[in-house]
């Protein structure tokens, strides 16, 4: 593909130099430029790629797109004049666009279901990949855990991947053969267009709680970016398909997506009136059954997720079922196959005689929710283990402090992920919430910064039939403690503890 046939796509200001050389790739980052590559200069909330053009250049680059606020006369010395220089208005939004040119336009050949939220992202899409494949469906997914194409697993670094790495593993996904593609869409991808170049047939809203404050100004700031995946991204463009929206209306931020949306909306809840509704709820550790009305007729649900929070999740993917079309056999079907979701409510079990739970909660309501599910279950005390991450809305910990103390019957305020910031200072602002809370309504709490010694401390401490929760990082197998990035799994460590618990209990061998 010629600079020239990839720059179709864009509304450029201006041109300079030869268009017809051809691509062999294209990026955003000067280190990872190879010769023949087209070099997108962004602006970043850390860096400007405008600084490294002349790397780009020197690495062999063909063509540099610019944004129009840059000053040509800021550009460095690029020797070859052929060099091609197009000049747009938002290089950003404009790397989505020639991505998905480059990879062929890939979201153009899959069935798109783009679902967001602050939480159950990952809970919903991994149940839709379920039910779309139990009907002999090819499915790929881009999410938190990773990214799935086929039997191949690529590990992600961020919930949705930068625009090229999107696009990529989508064209990925239509080689292999793929019909649908689902994709957790975060509000930072969609702030920052990572998601240009998508067209979207189905998108699912979940709900909305307090997180990444440190990145949006406020709520509305954060619903914003929200909102706009269901005011750009499914909107008519190429596909002749119809585009629908599924929309959580038991939330308050949903309702306002349920009254904006411009395209047909099917709304789901529990407590209010909606197309998607469970009624007849019987919750357990085991698992949950109900019935779910919808627009096709009552289905019989049972699945082995747990907590009023995954019945909200369960609608959701029922609708993405309807949605797609799938039979109400098949749906049930293959929710009853479903088991889990990594990290999500991880039953670890080495034969003790109490429940230990690894769960990925890291917000708020997210915590709430977990331990509102434990105390439904719970025979014994429920103890919490839990930190919050360094370089991150600090507004949330002192909320996740109150709401610890309040509904576990012991607590220990541990390290989640604490980058650069002091492990201490983190735990501080958490204690500040505890410490604000009413005499009468705080629970005993113990301070220890380093996770693996607090994980190991609530199991020891744990008695029969007390609830062990693990809260905060799920699936991660990562601790990024400074600069460091260092191996760390909740569930590994949770069965070290339990395994050191029991040979303790059984003392020497004889």
């Amino acid at each position: 593909m010629t600079i020239a046939e990839l720059i179709v796509v864009l509304d450029v200001i201006s041109h300079s130099g030869d268009l017809s050389k051809e691509v062999v790739d294209i990026t955003e980052d000067s280190r990872q430029v190879k010769s023949g590559a087209f070099f997108v200069a962004v602006k970043g909330t850390q860096v400007d790629g405008h600084n490294f053009i002349g790397t780009a250049c020197e690495q062999g680059a063909v063509g540099i797109l610019i944004e129009s606020s840059f000053q040509r006369t800021n550009l460095p010395v690029l020797g070859e004049k052929t060099l091609a220089i197009i000049e747009v208005r938002d290089t950003r939004a404009a790397l989505g666009e020639l991505a998905a040119r480059f990879w062929k336009e890939p979201s153009q050949s899959l069935t798109m279901i783009g679902v967001t939220g602050t939480n159950g992202k990952t809970t919903v899409t991994h149940l839709a990949k379920g039910l779309l494949e139990g009907a002999s469906r090819t499915v790929g997914l881009v999410g938190t855990i990773g990214c799935y194409v086929g039997s191949e697993h690529f590990p992600a670094s961020h919930t949705t991947p930068g625009s090229v790495a999107l696009q990529s593993m989508l064209n990925k996904m239509v080689n292999a053969g793929a019909d649908s593609a689902v994709l957790e869409v975060s509000s930072h991808a969609l702030a920052m267009d990572r998601v240009k170049g998508c067209e979207f047939d189905i998108v699912v809203f979940t709900n909305l709680t307090q997180d990444h404050l440190d990145f949006h100004h406020d709520m509305e700031d954060y619903f914003k970016a929200k909102s706009r995946l269901f005011q750009e991204y499914v909107a008519p463009k190429n596909k002749q398909s119809p585009k629908q929206a599924i929309v959580n209306v038991d939330d308050e931020w949903g309702k306002q997506i349920f009254r904006q949306c411009s395209v047909p909306v099917w709304s789901y809840g529990i407590r209010n009136q909606a197309d998607f509704r469970a009624t007849n709820l019987s919750l357990s550790i085991n698992g949950t059954t109900f019935t779910a009305l919808t627009p096709v007729g009552p289905m019989a649900i049972s699945s082995s997720l747990v907590g009023e929070y995954n019945v909200y999740n369960l609608l959701a993917a029922i609708s993405i079922g309807v949605a797609c079309g799938l039979l109400p056999e098949a749906i049930q079907r293959g929710i009853q196959n479903f088991r889990s979701v990594p990290g999500r409510f991880e039953l670890i079990h080495e034969g003790q005689e109490f429940i230990v739970v690894v769960d990925y909660a890291h917000t708020e309501d997210a915590l709430a929710r977990l331990l509102t599910t434990a105390r439904a279950f719970k025979k014994g005390r429920i103890l919490t283990v839990f930190g919050c991450g360094g370089d991150r809305d600090r507004g949330k910990r002192p909320k996740m402090g109150q709401v610890a103390a309040k509904d576990s019957d012991l607590v220990f305020v541990t390290s989640d992920n604490p980058r650069t910031e002091h492990p201490l200072a983190i735990i501080h602002d958490i204690e500040l919430g505890m410490l604000g809370l009413p005499e009468l309504q705080r629970q005993a709490y113990r301070l220890i910064p380093d996770r693996r010694e607090a994980i190991h401390a609530a199991i020891q401490e744990a008695k029969p039939q007390d609830m062990v929760l693990i809260a905060g990082k799920g699936h991660e197998d990562y601790q990024i403690i400074g600069a460091k990035k260092l191996h760390f799994d909740d569930r590994e460590v949770a069965r070290e503890a339990l395994t050191s618990r029991m040979m303790q209990r059984k003392g020497p061998a004889e």
